[in-house]
């Protein structure tokens, strides 16, 4: 980074902080008080919101309703048909992974996503693990970060257009493999430290210096 982008960002930092700082501990507050479907619902809303990004996500969440509990990948598609661009695929992965995590782990999902000592290994879980359907690497850390854990970059195409802009990283492509994913979040979170401030309010303030608001 230059020292005018510097400047710039650290700009808009006074301006958003406050707002960026609050959201991340609404987001930790949120986990507290949430039981397993709504920690369920926040897994099934970053399967939803791959590809076609939040506000379709957030539609597909509203038309799934109560059927996201118990509901047959049938009855998931015929809600969301008409909205998502991957219907079929995301009712299937949804329906798979909630059946995985009442079969495997009782559906426990709060004591599940708290019971890793290691951030790492964490996010690997649900990036990873077959039994989960539509999270890779983005994904998996946009979920954790909506539960409040601290440490993830979500290097979705805004980001990752963004850190482009601003000399962190050569290119805009998306990092598909592990490695790669986790050099540019080392790269992220180094260009974090030059400005001050957390990977978390970084990753916020990037959000928010593309799409002018702080997302909720």
């Amino acid at each position: 980074m230059t020292e005018e982008q510097k400047r710039e960002l650290l700009e808009l930092y006074e301006l958003r902080g406050e707002e960026i700082r609050k959201r991340l501990l609404e987001f930790k507050e949120t986990f507290q008080k949430a039981d397993d479907l709504q920690v369920f619902h926040e897994l099934s809303f970053c399967i939803l919101s791959s590809g076609v990004g939040p506000k379709i996500a957030g539609q597909c969440m509203r038309a799934i309703g109560e059927k996201l509990a118990d509901g047959k990948e049938d009855e998931l598609l015929g809600r969301i048909e008409t909205i998502h661009k991957y219907a079929e695929n995301v009712s299937r992965y949804i329906v798979f992974t909630r059946e995985y995590l009442k079969e495997e782990h009782g559906f426990l999902l709060k004591s599940l996503v708290s019971s890793f000592e290691d951030r790492v290994e964490r996010r690997d879980f649900f990036a990873k693990n077959p039994g989960i359907k539509g999270l890779g690497y983005m994904q998996a850390s946009h979920f954790l970060r909506n539960l409040g854990f601290s440490g993830y970059a979500i290097l979705d195409r805004n980001n990752l257009a963004s850190l482009s802009e601003l000399g962190i990283i050569g290119e805009t492509k998306y990092p598909l493999t592990k490695r790669r994913y986790l050099e540019t979040e080392s790269l992220m979170t180094e260009a974090a430290h030059e400005l001050g401030i957390s990977l978390d309010e970084f990753d916020l303030l990037l959000w928010s210096r593309k799409r002018k608001y702080v997302p909720r």
